[in-house]
């Protein structure tokens, strides 16, 4: 120890008094990587005085090593390597030629890198992976036999077979023991899972290998596979229609299990009925030629049934069967709803012709039945009411049969022959308005008086001397409910100036907030504070009484009646062209509002002026 600090003493001094020390005072040349580091006065660049050399000097300029420990990745960070002394491994002045980074490649055990070396990986030599075309950062690339920059990503060292087209990680598919098979592929997790005898198939026969942008590829990704016809020929050459699942199985194609299932309506005959019940072979012969079966019966139509059914009836009644029989059976007819009914002597008409054979056929369909009055078929909903008016009337007077019974032709020019004529709002009032009584159309004896039909909202409240035998059309038309025509002279009090244009209800109706109202047409108090608000309070009151007529009239609410001249203060001058809030400026507080106060109790000039 003291001859060390002996040697680092001369050093110090040497280096301070710039006196050339010799070569014995070195512990030798420095390796190649370090050798521009030679010289007495570099030797602090990686010693520290007293301290030899400290791992904190090699990891300043190490920073790749550096940034691996930083990160807990590497060789460096594992723990049979970590807080060694870095000169304890990697140690100089050996001579030029000296390999500071030795290992023994055969006995190195990879896991201490972060790595292991599994299945073909184990075999290989170190600078199979460990070469500048695996590493990705530049500056470590440009370094000669390096252990560091390589990337755990499979990718990172191995060209990517699939070229993109497949997620990057290998593993998902591939082992580490060789590149094919890929033991952990499972097929069932692809879009098209294999069953039956695609099981069987090599890989090859769907994934065929090719070359693409100069390299071997197979294609993994984008195959067609939504029908079978994508991979396999059809030999049926197009002339069955629908997919092949619905007679074959991936089986096989000689398996027919599920030829029950075939969908006969894509052809252009669909199966219906008793057709449906039938095996194929009841109706198809049976071939082997893929090309020829099923095709026996091409071309026959729908309702072409004598092309394979005997006709039992030899042609009287023509050819279309189906015309009266359904597929369900012989014996099942249908709603004859083609048949020709011009041929009888009652044509069908109207809604007439939507009618089911059997709502007027109750028996059999030849069987005569009575159809001359419409009364034959159909119920008199009007109980015979038009019958005793005129014996020879039947329902299409009103009704025909192109309309629903609520239509009828009976309009406004034949209302205007009855005994109630229609005009005003009654010309647009619906016919069910009034002739609609409990869910039943009446039209006899319903009444002609407005009361018959509407509710006499003023019974009770309007003497009969305004109101004579309830007659609404005293006051009203049928033009509208809202227009009254009513003469008020002839009560004891006229209506004047806004009172003649004021709505009746603003003074005979009194509303509640609930929508109600109370009436009022009698003994209504004559007084203007009876019905408007008196928003002088008691200024003007003579004996008690505010009369607003000796200020207002009823043309306006302006007191244009009202004259200073009879009030204590007679205007003259420019007092009459001041306004009179110049003057009444007070105010005062009547039923919770601020008016303004008129009375004023003192007149001299200097009461109102400044001197």
């Amino acid at each position: 120890m003291r001859r060390g600090f002996i040697t680092y003493k001369i050093l110090i001094i040497a280096i301070i008094s710039n006196i050339p020390l010799v070569g014995q005072l070195s512990p030798g040349p420095l390796a190649e990587p370090h050798s521009h580091l030679e010289g007495m006065s570099n030797c602090t660049q990686c010693h520290d005085i007293g301290n030899k050399v400290p791992n904190t000097k090699c990891l300043e300029c190490h920073d790749e090593i550096n940034s691996l420990l930083k990160l807990n990745r590497g060789l460096h960070a594992h723990s049979s390597v970590k807080g060694n002394a870095c000169a304890s491994c990697h140690n100089d002045h050996h001579g030029k030629r000296f390999e500071m980074i030795r290992f023994d490649e055969d006995n190195f055990d990879h896991t201490t890198a972060g790595y292991d070396l599994e299945g073909a990986h184990s075999s290989l030599d170190c600078r199979a992976c460990h070469q500048s075309d695996n590493i990705s950062n530049q500056e470590l690339k440009k370094r000669e036999n390096t252990y560091l920059g390589l990337d755990q990503a499979c990718l990172s060292c191995h060209n990517d077979f699939h070229q993109g087209t497949l997620q990057n990680d290998c593993t998902a598919c591939h082992g580490m023991e060789a590149w094919r098979p890929a033991d952990y592929f499972n097929h069932d997790d692809a879009a098209y899972a294999l069953k039956g005898a695609h099981q069987d198939v090599s890989c090859v026969e769907c994934h065929a290998i090719q070359i693409k942008d100069g390299q071997e590829y197979q294609e993994f990704v984008g195959l067609v596979f939504n029908d079978c016809v994508a991979c396999h020929a059809d030999p049926h050459s197009d002339r069955l229609p629908g997919t092949c699942t619905q007679c074959h199985t991936e089986a096989g194609f000689d398996n027919t299990s599920r030829l029950k299932y075939f969908n006969h309506n894509l052809t252009k005959f669909e199966l219906k009925g008793a057709h449906n019940k039938l095996s194929c072979y009841e109706c198809h012969s049976r071939v082997a030629d893929p090309l020829q079966v099923f095709q026996d019966k091409m071309g026959i139509s729908q309702g072409n049934c004598i092309a394979c059914h005997d006709d039992v009836h030899d042609g009287k009644f023509g050819t279309s069967c189906t015309d009266c029989h359904t597929e369900e059976s012989f014996f099942s007819l249908k709603d004859m709803s083609l048949f020709n009914h011009s041929l009888t002597n009652f044509p069908l008409e109207g809604l007439h012709s939507d009618l089911d054979c059997a709502s007027c056929h109750k028996e059999r369909y030849s069987d005569p039945i009575p159809h001359n009055d419409c009364k034959d078929c159909h119920q008199d909903y009007h109980e015979g009411v038009f019958i005793k008016a005129d014996p020879s009337s039947d329902c299409n007077n009103c009704h025909n049969v192109q309309e629903h019974f609520s239509f009828t032709s009976y309009g406004f020019e034949e209302h205007q022959n009855a005994a109630f004529t229609l005009d005003g709002a009654h010309m647009a009032t619906p016919c069910f308005a009034c002739h609609m009584q409990e869910d039943k159309w009446v039209f006899r004896e319903i009444g002609q008086n407005c009361n018959d039909c509407h509710s006499d909202i003023h019974e009770g409240y309007i003497d009969a001397q305004y109101y004579p035998d309830d007659d609404c059309t005293s006051c009203h038309s049928t033009e509208t409910w809202g227009t009254v025509d009513f003469d008020h002279t002839l009560t004891e009090w006229s209506l004047n100036g806004q009172h003649a244009l004021t709505d009746c209800r603003s003074c005979h109706f009194d509303e509640r907030e609930n929508g109600d109202y109370i009436q009022e047409f009698e003994g209504l108090n004559t007084n203007c504070s009876s019905c408007h608000d008196n928003i002088h309070g008691s200024q003007f009151e003579l004996d008690g009484i505010t009369d607003c007529t000796r200020c207002h009239h009823s043309n306006n609410w302006r007191p244009d009646l009202f004259n200073h001249d009879n009030t204590k203060f007679k205007l003259e001058g420019k007092h009459v062209e001041v306004a009179c809030s110049e003057c009444h400026t007070n105010t005062i507080l009547i039923n919770d509002n601020i008016r303004t106060d008129f009375n004023i109790e003192k007149f001299e000039c200097i009461d109102c002026h400044l001197q």
